[in-house]
């Protein structure tokens, strides 16, 4: 059920004018995502798919459409450096991509690498079939806003059969601004047959803000294709980031996703991924660290739907003080997909007796000679390896810190990029409550 339309974010959302690109196609694609998203206005938790992820307070505010000064804003590159992903970098403050904080005159031959708005002008057409998508399902709210409202982003394209070397740093700065802003960013990606690629995709702060952004990516990963994908989200403590990334994967492609989420206020990420040709394969690792009074919300539906296509996904929750963590798993596997080999596992601990953490693992099978597993588990730290710690003269905070640094990070153990790898362990041992 959606919210009443009065509601100052709907307002605020439904009156920001929308981009007007001149392509007949494209701008019939972002009315008619705007009209469907004020006439379906927001979900509520009777909506399956937002059943622990309320917006009652979100609702309450409202939002500026962009940032007229997102160009001139000041913003410590320092921030951006990430060992392990020192090749090409697009940067966008508040949605606005900004030229002189990126590095894309160098490209290695075989990748197109720009921002939307300029590959919108240079050549549409091969954009139309991501740009012109429409979201029909009952909880598609921020993906049609979205698609209504991004009007730039990232266009990266991999040529057939090239080998992309170094690692594709993509960053999205939320900064600090005179107003509660919302801003709205469209990425398309495609991975040529043969090809691969290397992806670094990073959230983070610049100042203290409480904007909302919506990302949506479309990733094609051709046949035989192969994408390594880690995702870094350390949003600052009072955004708000709907994000959808969805995945669609030809015959023997390979696509391998590292998450570490922690920062934001209100976090939600859509993943989706579907295996349409035979052999395809999708590997998600991912922990989610909410504290205080964070949600973070990750929805991830897996749709086997080829001969022998395979998905293992590992996923690791930590919540303290009042904070709340959901985790939603759902694998399908559709008729005629015989052979099919996938598992799910998501592990949880609570620190404290005010956090929560809902998860809920969902399998569906419709093929034959299918291997499939899941599983879930909410607890505690295991207190025999508490005192086995403690017994030999480890602190009671230190060996807290020890045997949930050491949960987490077994979804970090197969990233290949050690230099990340090493980055990404030490920000989440930080992160770590005290």
């Amino acid at each position: 059920m959606s919210q009443p339309a009065t509601s100052p974010l709907l307002a605020s959302l439904l009156d920001a004018p929308l981009p007007v690109s001149g392509i007949d196609w494209l701008d019939a694609a972002r009315c008619e995502n705007h009209n469907a998203f004020a006439a379906a206005g927001l979900p509520d938790t009777r909506v399956e798919a937002w059943k622990y992820t309320g917006l009652r307070a979100l609702t309450q505010r409202s939002f500026a459409s962009g940032d007229a000064d997102a160009q001139s804003r000041v913003v410590d590159t320092s921030h951006f450096v990430l060992p392990g992903a020192d090749g090409p970098r697009v940067v966008f403050v508040n949605g606005v991509f900004r030229a002189d904080l990126s590095s894309i005159d160098a490209l290695p031959p075989g990748l197109l690498l720009q921002p939307l708005s300029v590959a919108l002008k240079e050549n549409a057409e091969p954009l139309r079939f991501a740009l012109s998508r429409h979201y029909r399902e009952e909880g598609d709210a921020f993906a049609r806003i979205n698609a209504a409202c991004a009007d730039d982003g990232v266009m990266l394209r991999v040529a057939t059969h090239a080998k992309i070397e170094v690692p594709i740093h993509l960053v999205f700065v939320g900064a600090a601004a005179d107003a509660d802003l919302a801003w709205h960013v469209r990425n398309v990606i495609e991975i040529g047959e043969g090809a691969s690629l290397e992806l670094v995709e990073h959230h983070l702060a610049s100042g203290e803000q409480n904007h909302l952004a919506t990302l949506v990516a479309d990733i094609e990963l051709r046949e035989g294709a192969r994408m390594r994908h880690t995702l870094l989200q350390n949003a600052a403590v009072g955004a708000n980031l709907m994000r959808r990334s969805s995945f669609r994967l030809h015959a023997r492609a390979h696509a391998t996703l590292h998450a570490l989420e922690l920062g934001g206020a209100l976090v939600r990420h859509d993943l989706r991924a579907q295996l349409l040709g035979d052999e395809a394969r999708f590997d998600t690792r991912g922990v989610f660290m909410p504290h205080g009074r964070q949600h973070i919300d990750t929805q991830m539906a897996i749709r086997h739907e080829a001969l022998n296509t395979v998905s293992t996904s590992v996923w690791r929750g930590v919540a303290s003080d009042r904070a709340r963590g959901v985790f939603r798993g759902a694998i399908l596997v559709a008729p005629g997909a015989d052979g099919s080999d996938a598992s799910l596992s998501n592990k949880n601990l609570l620190l404290s007796t005010g956090a929560e953490i809902d998860t809920k693992p969902e399998l569906e099978i419709h093929a034959d000679e299918v291997k499939a597993a899941h599983g879930a588990t909410v607890g505690q730290l295991d207190e025999r390896s508490l005192f086995y710690l403690r017994s030999r003269g480890i602190p009671m905070v230190e060996a807290r810190a020890l045997l949930t640094a050491a949960f987490c990070r077994a979804v970090l153990d197969d990233l290949p990029n050690e230099a990340l790898r090493d980055h990404l362990s030490t920000l989440l041992i930080e992160h770590l409550p005290a």
